[in-house]
């Protein structure tokens, strides 16, 4: 990092943050890391997300005409929790829908998990590497990670918040945006910025738009993330923009503290990915929050389960207390879900529109979802234990 300050004296924010989270000499995704060390993720959190999501999955099979080939691509798969759940309760579903799922599990830096299904594919590359895919294209906390730019604007003009070396410490310095699709991407929404008013705007989105729906020849994306459409995204409530931190499950709007070993992360313009999912042939679902569209699966029904199932009292509590978590609002229960078909019947998808009722008689005969070691007790992950040192860019 220290040698792009010397040859090009500044970066945007989205060039530091590249380099902070995806630098393979030491960026915080490339790093060696324990899973739920600085944050928990649904998928990591409890098996009856993924248990839930591969019920969807298969429904969006059935809509597509029950293909013997079946492809379900997750960016961003990190420690494989969600590969290995969709995976694994396939195997309870439809025998004609298991053998047709082609799972591929697909992360930029990190190295393959051990204990993947072995119908899981796993790929190490930055975009969306096939083609002609019939499936979807799944992805679960992926886009907040997308590098950002900052703007703000100062006597009524947008300006762009850069990164600097000041002697040794990185700061904010403001100048001239450095692509004008930044103002374009907020004219195109009707956004106008308040005086003083911080933003990020994500222009990889476009080009990760692009790659995915190219591979997509009919099917659906089906996006999981934290975020808002663009009138909530850049409000007169959000002055301060939505930039977060997170070491160690502190949450800090501090991005240049412990540089490549803590999480960056930013709310997601889901009124972008509509828009640019249209101008590639993806027509766009009604949002809904994470945890209506997982009590429309089921996830009720699996709780009430519980209550009865034969287990000790504190498995039990365990299990409880994470599959709240998953829902709960004001966590990971307000996160957005948008599903978006492309050559796909306009079908009706349970998860954005609540269950029949052969669908709720069929959960009940299929297994429950319960903890096991692969996964992390939620109380246990919100306080890790402490690790060592780590080693910032500047080497």
């Amino acid at each position: 990092m220290a040698d792009r300050f010397a040859k090009q004296g500044r970066l945007t924010f989205a060039e530091y943050m590249e380099l902070a989270l995806y630098w393979p000499g030491g960026g915080y995704y490339a790093r060696p890391r324990t899973a739920g060390h600085d944050y928990f993720t649904a998928p990591a959190a409890h098996p009856a997300f993924g248990a839930l999501l591969a019920l969807q999955l298969e429904e969006m099979w059935e809509t597509l005409g029950r293909p013997a080939d079946f492809v379900v691509l997750e960016p961003g798969a990190g420690w494989g929790h969600l590969a290995r759940d969709v995976a694994g309760y396939a195997g309870h579903l439809s025998p004609r829908f298991a053998s047709a799922l082609r799972y591929v599990a697909i992360d930029r830096v990190a190295a393959m998990p051990a204990n993947l299904p072995s119908t899981v594919q796993w790929l190490r590359a930055a975009g969306v590497p096939l083609r002609h895919v019939t499936g979807v294209v799944l992805s679960n906390e992926l886009f907040d990670a997308l590098p950002v730019h900052r703007v703000v604007v100062r006597n009524g003009s947008l300006r762009e918040v850069y990164v600097i070396n000041d002697q040794g410490r990185l700061a904010d310095a403001e100048g001239e945006p450095s692509s004008p699709a930044l103002a374009q991407r907020l004219a195109e929404e009707g956004i106008a910025l308040a005086e003083g008013q911080q933003a990020e705007v994500c222009l990889a989105l476009a080009p990760w738009l692009r790659e995915a729906s190219d591979a997509l020849e009919r099917g659906f994306l089906l996006t999981i993330d934290y975020g808002h459409t663009a009138a909530e995204l850049y409000g007169p409530q959000r002055l301060k923009g939505t930039l977060r931190c997170y070491f160690q499950h502190t949450v800090s709007a501090s991005p240049y503290d412990y540089p490549g070993g803590q999480d960056i992360t930013a709310h997601v313009d889901f009124t972008a990915l509509e828009r640019m999912g249209a101008r590639h042939g993806l027509e766009s679902y009604p949002l809904v929050r994470q945890g209506a569209f997982l009590r429309n699966l089921g996830l009720g029904d699996l709780q009430r389960r519980l209550t009865v199932a034969d287990l000790r009292q504190g498995r039990r509590d365990a299990n409880r207390m994470a599959m709240l978590e998953i829902a709960r609002s004001g966590s990971m229960g307000d996160f957005r879900v948008l599903v978006q078909r492309k050559n796909a019947p306009a079908s009706r998808l349970t998860g954005l529109e609540g269950p029949l009722p052969a669908w709720k008689e069929r959960l009940a005969r299929l297994p429950l979802p319960l903890l096991d070691d692969a996964h992390l007790e939620v109380m246990a992950a919100r306080y890790p234990h402490l690790a060592g040192s780590y080693e910032d860019l500047w080497g």
